[in-house]
């Protein structure tokens, strides 16, 4: 049963202060516009360090969780919320934390056995150390999303720059083995596969200006998958949702080669904005994207189960 939300008091938050914050943005003015349309009017907060009062302010019914990065999708602002009662879209505060977390999640992949490429970390130092494995590998700040500071080294010689690029970024590094595959996201809600994208970038590597700036990378959906390839990716999906015992809809990243897939990570706030992946699978499966978002509410709970 549907909750009739122009009824409601939602607060949506975006913006914030981290590395993701013009993303956030964009995701933020995305959900905006959508309730708007079928009549919710919500009061958007850009949640920047020392504004918690202005959300608290507006006593929201459910919170909107539109807050890339951090402080939004590390768990803090679902902690605070926890704290003061208020239901929110997306996964709890463990969950948040430890997908938002490149090494954690991947000790968690492993405990469950969810396959993913070899990795190690390499901790800040002053000096660049050697390099931790053989090329072609891909170094990334381990708290950082929106491929921020990530660089693939195809030959050695790149690594230092590669170190000092993710260096600058928060956290360890987590370097991972390079799979030369078929790149592909999933949706998952409530630990149901949506569907599976496949993206080919225009050069090659999905990054930052892939994501969110050019126009020339091609998302083909559904993905062109054998019928045991697709099973294969779901399950694979779904065993890392399921892991990090995430909720509501979460985006997971998966490499596809010969070995079968391979979770990168899993974005427990996925962008919305209109190069998103996860509003393309909702609008493949025939769902618009004022529909899916005020699904999204209706999904919203606490981690003690506390409904809108």
């Amino acid at each position: 049963m549907t909750t009739d939300w122009t009824t409601r008091r939602v607060a949506l938050v975006c913006g914030g202060d981290s590395s993701e914050r013009e993303v956030s943005l964009r995701t933020g003015a995305a959900f905006a516009e959508a309730l708007r349309s079928v009549g919710v009017a919500p009061t958007v907060v850009d949640l920047r360090r020392g504004t918690l009062p202005d959300l608290i302010a507006a006593r929201p019914d459910v919170v909107l969780i539109a807050l890339h990065g951090r402080h939004g999708e590390d768990g803090a602002l679902q902690g605070a919320l926890e704290l003061l009662g208020i239901p929110y879209t997306g996964s709890g505060v463990a969950a948040s934390a430890l997908a938002m977390d490149k090494v954690r999640s991947k000790c968690v992949f492993e405990r469950f056995g969810v396959e993913t490429p070899r990795w190690t970390i390499v901790a800040p130092a002053s000096e660049c150390p050697p390099a931790p494995m053989d090329a072609p590998f891909v170094v990334k700040p381990a708290l950082e999303g929106s491929s921020v500071g990530v660089t693939i080294v195809t030959d050695v010689a790149q690594w230092p720059d590669a170190w000092a690029a993710a260096r600058g970024c928060r956290g360890d590094l987590l370097v991972e083995e390079f799979i030369a595959g078929r790149e592909l996201t999933v949706g998952v809600f409530d630990g149901q596969p949506m569907g599976i994208v496949e993206i080919a970038p225009a050069d090659g590597f999905y990054d930052y200006d892939a994501k969110y700036r050019r126009g020339d990378t091609r998302y083909l959906y559904p993905a062109p998958l054998s019928e045991p390839d697709a099973a294969a990716v779901r399950e694979q999906a779904t065993r890392a949702f399921t892991a990090l015992a995430c909720r509501g809809v979460a985006r997971v990243d998966i490499m596809l080669d010969e070995r079968g897939p391979q979770v990168l990570e899993v974005n427990t706030i996925p962008g919305m904005t209109e190069t998103s992946l996860v509003p393309k699978i909702a609008a493949g499966n025939g769902v618009p994207f004022p529909e899916f978002v005020t699904q999204l509410l209706d999904a919203a709970t606490t981690d003690d189960g506390v409904r809108p």
